[in-house]
């Protein structure tokens, strides 16, 4: 078995690879290591023991968010955590709560882009960070080891969702997002994609109530639908709602509204990279940007780093995953870093990827220039990139393929410093993506498809 942490938290199908047992013992677990952290910690410091770990647990739409809900907070009372239980609400909701009242540890319940039979965990810190690769493999370990003593009487964990308190907190998130803005968005028409997922409710009405004539699309909330062909990855139903509706911008997130895209009046796909641009030049001009530099994954298009080097700012390069973008991030103090994908994080006002706080810079932007998005998006020209996942490999074949690296190296020969190629074991699912970008969508297509052919034959699970 590989690591049980992924990319993104502990991700896999709900009630086969995720089941309500590992959501509790995890649960436990985490608990388990706080305590000890910070008792350790207070014998360090010769302080007394402080009060008993607070958890915040939130979830997505989907119905197995339900039993995975009830698994969580029971493991962390059982171990004496006290939980306030938020309900259906983003992920970054659930960082920036886990921040605003002094919790010791948050878990959302996501598989954010995921199709709805996969669900996951994800974990913060105090302060709403996500947790050290170390924290993860100590949690790991320790999973494996007998279960310790439970507390009992008024020791155990004390669980805490009365709606009004709730939804204090919340409306605590809300008027943080409303005051990042520079400027209200009074007449801006946005159609905005909620994935029938965490953001379903809150995307339009942060949006509203900041000014802008406002189109809900996929936001029933309907959990069985999450991510059904709608949101951040499923671009066609909102591009053709911007179109109908003759909307000034599209906005789109995924399940658990950690991502942003965009579509722009005419229908086109403005991405992660491009909003990004937008925001670094927009920083950059305020003096925000912190060094000049920002941070982008290795997936980040070459036309993004131009774009960069062209305005003085420096591009500093990760692997894939918000987690390493904002780890960078913190240990350099920058301001500004995300993913193509859309996962964008202003680490002014948020300790994670933040669709609806990405899409209020994005549309504050337009307003406070008054220029539309499509103009704004010409802050770079993207080279042309196709990616193809490859499905039913050994993903964890791929460096030790000799076959693999003499394709990928005729692929670099034949783009002779004009493009790259990435080929990447995906963190999340079972499959290797073959990123190329080229010249000419010509050129880039034939070279992933060439590259995924080989993978195919080389990597087939069997072989």
């Amino acid at each position: 078995m590989g690591r049980l942490f992924g990319t993104d938290g502990v991700r896999g199908v709900a009630n086969v690879d995720l089941t309500a047992e590992l959501a509790l013992r995890l649960a436990e677990t985490a608990v388990e290591v706080l305590t000890e952290s910070r008792a350790a910690a207070a014998d360090q410091a010769d302080e007394p023991a402080r009060r008993r770990p607070v958890v915040v647990v939130g979830r997505d739409t989907r119905p197995s968010g339900e039993f995975l809900d009830a698994a969580v907070v029971a493991g962390l009372a059982s171990r004496g955590a006290d939980v306030v239980r938020v309900g259906v609400v983003p992920t970054p909701a659930v960082a920036y709560i886990v921040g605003a009242i002094g919790a010791d540890l948050g878990v959302m319940l996501s598989a954010s882009h995921n199709p709805m039979p996969d669900n996951g965990i994800k974990l913060f810190a105090a302060g709403g960070h996500k947790l050290p690769d170390e924290v993860e493999d100590t949690i790991e370990a320790r999973l494996k080891a007998p279960p310790a003593a439970r507390p009992t009487g008024a020791a155990v964990g004390r669980v805490r969702d009365d709606p009004g308190y709730i939804a204090g907190i919340v409306d605590g998130y809300v008027r943080h997002l409303l005051a990042t803005l520079p400027v209200r968005l009074d007449g801006l028409r946005v159609v905005v994609d909620c994935a029938q997922g965490a953001a379903s409710e809150l995307a339009p009405r942060v949006l509203r109530e900041a000014g802008a004539d406002v189109i809900a699309l996929h936001a029933e909330g309907d959990g069985e639908r999450i991510n059904d062909g709608s949101g951040a990855t499923h671009l066609d139903s909102l591009r053709a709602a911007v179109l109908a509706h003759g909307a000034d911008v599209g906005i789109a997130h995924d399940g658990d509204a950690d991502r942003c895209l965009a579509i722009d009046a005419a229908g086109e796909v403005v991405d992660g990279d491009q909003i990004m641009a937008v925001c670094a030049l927009a920083m950059a001009e305020r003096g925000e940007l912190g060094g000049n530099r920002v941070v982008v994954t290795v997936m980040s298009n070459l036309g993004f780093r131009h774009a960069m080097r062209e305005a003085g700012i420096e591009t500093l390069v990760t692997p894939v995953g918000d987690r390493y973008v904002i780890a960078q991030m913190r240990r350099l103090g920058i301001a500004l870093g995300g993913e193509q994908s859309g996962h964008i994080v202003f680490q002014r006002h948020a300790t994670t990827g933040d669709g609806l706080l990405t899409a209020l810079t994005l549309l504050g932007r337009m307003c406070e220039t008054g220029q539309p998005l499509g103009e704004l998006a010409k802050a770079m020209t993207r080279l042309p990139q196709v990616l193809v996942n490859v499905r039913g490999v050994d993903r964890g074949g791929v460096a030790g393929s000799a076959g693999v690296a003499a394709a990928v190296a005729a692929a670099e020969a034949e783009l002779d410093g004009e493009g790259r190629v990435l080929l990447r074991p995906s963190g999340t699912e079972p499959l290797v993506r073959v990123m190329v970008e080229a010249p000419t969508d010509a050129q880039a297509r034939a070279v992933a498809d060439r590259l995924a052919d080989v993978v195919q034959r080389e990597l087939a699970i069997g072989t």
